[in-house]
């Protein structure tokens, strides 16, 4: 089954957006995790930010993180649509037939979270995450 999920960017408000959502529609804020402890030349006052978060409930699933500060974050690069697929083959394929006329953001390849990813900005300036797990 194919399933597109919208994945925010934020500056630095991450957390507070989160919170307004679920006020809003309901659900749980699920796979927190901050820029803490990870190897990313980022300031210390950052540390504290999301690198990602998830809000999951009925009828509504929401990535979104907080992007380092030396990443510009404007209108048009807010948002991210991931797709979940079934196979390695399913991303292959899907990444090949965006980044055509596009541009590979990141090759498909295994994962440290246990998933064969990719991301690709289509010709329209889209950018895709195409992810498939593999347990």
């Amino acid at each position: 089954m194919t399933t597109v999920k919208p994945y925010l960017t934020f500056r630095g408000e991450c957390q507070q957006a989160l919170d307004f959502y679920q006020n809003c529609f309901g659900g749980d804020i699920i796979n927190k995790e901050t820029y803490e402890g990870k190897d990313i030349d980022i300031p210390g006052s950052y540390r504290n930010k999301l690198q990602h978060a998830e809000l999951k409930g009925k009828g509504i699933h929401l990535m979104a993180y907080d992007a380092s500060p030396d990443t510009p974050v404007q209108q048009g690069n807010t948002v991210q649509l991931g797709v979940d697929l079934d196979s390695k083959e399913e991303v292959t394929d899907l990444f090949n037939k965006l980044s055509a006329e596009g541009q590979s953001l990141a090759d498909p390849q295994e994962t440290s979270w246990n998933a064969f990813y990719a991301r690709v900005r289509d010709k329209y300036g889209v950018n895709w995450m195409l992810n498939a797990d593999l347990n």
